[in-house]
């Protein structure tokens, strides 16, 4: 490639990206999921298209889809909260595994009996569109207002079941019949349970690692935690496990490690992952050939409808069953199992690997993600209405905090953030009984920031600096957020989590605020005194701790 090439492909993919993020801002007005509008770009390029670009490479394509693949799962692992996953970990494990195998039996009967295909074709479709998307899930849930037992319970689903269906399409797609059934059973566990050791042990040394060396610079945090993601996927990979799964267990278990400069890090995965999106997308629309679609259109809108109706609530149904979920809940999920560039992808292993008939079985299954995406993304706010199924109103917002370590000083700035349904509103400082060693030393309300007192009562909005030596760091978070979810009596007749999660006794001694909630206290004016250039304590997501001039005092 020369200079001159490489500078017309960077002034066509600066074009793209900015049509793609101004097509963003059309979706969400609009409601339509923005794959389908990447997915029009791309077709836009492509043959048929106005440009008449002409690309027919399915093996690019799929290391290309792959590549994104590992990044879109490492954004929504390092998004999703262990709180809320947790209670569904069970749950989501069955309903990827037996869900995905039972989905597959119904689709791939469909398409054999319905349609016509051979049973090789069949099971490769069956198998291909039974993973839910997680970019898909992730983009649509999370502008959804679900109890989150529900969008945590879909968002575990979609990030584990793309293991076991790679698996399988791989299996269906290699040269001859799967002789024996209970051997192929047996490697899926073999792979996935080599990919979640590998993806653990990853995860929990690289938090480990990243809590206890301060980088020179808050922007080498992010580009760690991602080199650290995309590290356990190749190792799982390397080691015949499952790539997937294993950067999504790290990416959880990184999210979940309280990292220093956590806002900046999670803008910085978001930004990847939208970009992975845009550019997977495209790429599937270019490789696409729009006029050979029409003949495969009825066969995939049968497909989808048995997916649909079918397969897919019947594999949620079976699944759950064991577990306590009500039915209303159940009839949403199985609504939205949504489909994206993931089966898209996957179709184009068989075209790789020369299967007969591969073409047509990723006519398919485009056609298929394309009309039941534009039917079911839209509709999920209404179906959840409609099921009367909502976000509580009554839950804690959990609080905000933002990590910046202090090497020299072996201590931390915390920023905190007080969000609307906080129950840290009405609390006084000196209630917050932090441990000794921590203090509230600076409160902006209003654009306005001054010095607390003990008997400073905190209101929602409120944006807190708190300092904490490198020893009690995690009981002052731990007792900030435990004050948020259960207000100033945390601790005390079971409420909030305080005991459980930082240490403390479940009926701690009386507030010393001459000590923890002062910033003359008891070397922690030493600490705070160098850190003038503190000035920005933004919202959660965008709060940064460094950089800027002293901060206004009342």
């Amino acid at each position: 490639m020369t200079v001159h090439a490489l500078n017309e492909l960077l002034l066509v993919c600066s074009l793209v990206l900015l049509v793609a993020v101004a097509a963003v801002r059309i979706s969400s007005r609009s409601g339509l999921p923005s794959l389908l509008l990447y997915l029009g770009i791309g077709i836009a390029l492509g043959q048929d298209g106005i440009f008449d670009v002409k690309f027919d490479n399915a093996e690019l394509t799929q290391v290309i889809g792959y590549a994104a693949l590992v990044v879109i799962l490492a954004e929504g692992g390092l998004g999703a909260k262990w709180k809320e996953v947790r209670p569904v970990l069970p749950a989501a494990a069955v309903v990827s595994t037996v869900g995905v195998g039972i989905s597959v039996g119904i689709t791939a009967s469909a398409a054999h009996y319905l349609v016509g295909l051979d049973w090789p074709q069949a099971l490769i479709i069956g198998a291909v569109v039974s993973s839910t998307d997680a970019a898909a899930v992730f983009s649509v849930l999370r502008k959804v207002p679900l109890p989150s037992r529900i969008t945590g319970l879909l968002e575990a689903e979609s990030g584990f079941n793309d293991a076991p269906v790679v698996i399988l399409v791989v299996a269906f797609s290699a040269v001859g019949p799967v002789e024996h059934w209970y051997l192929l059973i047996g490697e899926i566990a073999l792979e996935l349970a080599i990919g979640a050791a590998i993806g653990i042990a990853v995860g929990w040394l690289g938090a480990l690692g990243l809590r206890h060396v301060a980088l020179p610079a808050s922007g080498l945090y992010p580009i760690a935690v991602m080199a650290i993601a995309v590290m356990a996927y190749a190792a799982g990979a390397m080691a015949h496990g499952s790539g997937f799964l294993a950067v999504y267990l790290a990416a959880m278990i990184l999210g979940n490690s309280k990292l220093p400069h956590w806002p900046a890090t999670r803008g910085f995965a978001d930004g990847l992952g939208w970009l992975a999106q845009i550019g997977m997308f495209v790429v599937l629309g270019l490789l696409v050939t729009p006029h050979d679609l029409i003949d495969d259109f009825w066969p995939a809108v049968v497909v989808g409808l048995v997916l649909t109706v079918v397969a897919r609530p019947l594999s949620v149904f079976l699944s759950l069953a064991p577990f306590r979920v009500p039915a209303r809940e159940k009839v949403l999920m199985s609504w939205a199992g949504l489909r994206g560039a993931v089966p898209i992808i996957l179709a184009t292993i068989p075209m790789v690997s020369g299967v007969e008939g591969s073409t047509r079985i990723f006519n398919i299954v485009f056609v298929l993600v394309i009309v039941y995406t534009l039917i079911q993304g839209p509709t999920l706010p209404w179906v959840a209405a409609k099921l009367k199924i909502a976000d509580d109103d009554a839950e804690a917002d959990d609080l905000g905090v933002e990590s910046a370590p202090l090497e020299r000083l072996r201590g931390h700035l915390l920023s905190v953030d007080i969000p609307e349904k906080s129950k840290m509103h009405g609390v006084e400082v000196g209630e917050l009984r932090l441990p000794a060693g921590a203090a509230v030393t600076l409160v902006v309300r209003q654009e306005e920031s001054f010095v607390p007192s003990p008997a400073t009562v905190l209101r929602r909005g409120d944006e807190l600096l708190v300092v904490a030596t490198d020893p009690v760091r995690d009981k002052a978070e731990a007792r900030l957020r435990a004050v948020g979810e259960g207000g100033k009596l945390a601790g005390w007749l079971g409420t909030g989590s305080a005991a459980g999660a930082s240490g403390t006794p479940r009926h701690p001694a009386p507030p010393r605020p001459a000590k923890a909630s002062t910033p003359g206290g008891s070397g922690v004016r030493q600490a705070v005194k160098p850190v003038r250039p503190v000035k920005k304590l933004g919202p959660a997501d965008d709060a940064t701790t460094t950089g800027g001039t002293n901060a206004r005092r009342q």
